[in-house]
């Protein structure tokens, strides 16, 4: 039985990477690199975005609110229609109930 703490201990890869894989790693990342920060310089107007980040998420905040606000509202109409059509269902199916009952015959059979 070997304990907790040595159930992975095999799985583990303990293997280095190799200098011309390191390498290759390092350089995919410097043109990655590079290529991010030539998107970000062909962004037209960045500094006239960055001013209008607190306005922006301050409009985004009521946008959200007011959304939010009215999914409560169309929430509380589905709920009042489901409720009523359940109602008038429930309504039919006691007046049915009713009918049946006094249209029954007034032969009643005994049960020995």
């Amino acid at each position: 039985m070997n304990s907790d703490k040595y159930i992975f201990k095999k799985k583990l890869n303990l293997k280095r990477k190799s200098k011309r894989r390191l390498f290759t790693e390092s350089v995919c990342f410097f043109i990655l690199s590079f290529l991010l920060v030539y998107v970000n310089y062909v962004i037209p107007n960045k500094n006239l975005l960055l001013k209008n980040v607190p306005a922006t998420l301050k409009d985004s905040l009521v946008l959200v609110v007011d959304i939010l606000s009215k999914l409560y509202e169309l929430f509380l109409v589905v709920y009042i229609c489901v409720s009523y059509f359940i109602a008038f269902i429930l309504i039919i199916g006691s007046i049915y109930r009713l009918f049946k009952l006094l249209s029954r015959k007034s032969k009643q059979s005994n049960y020995k």
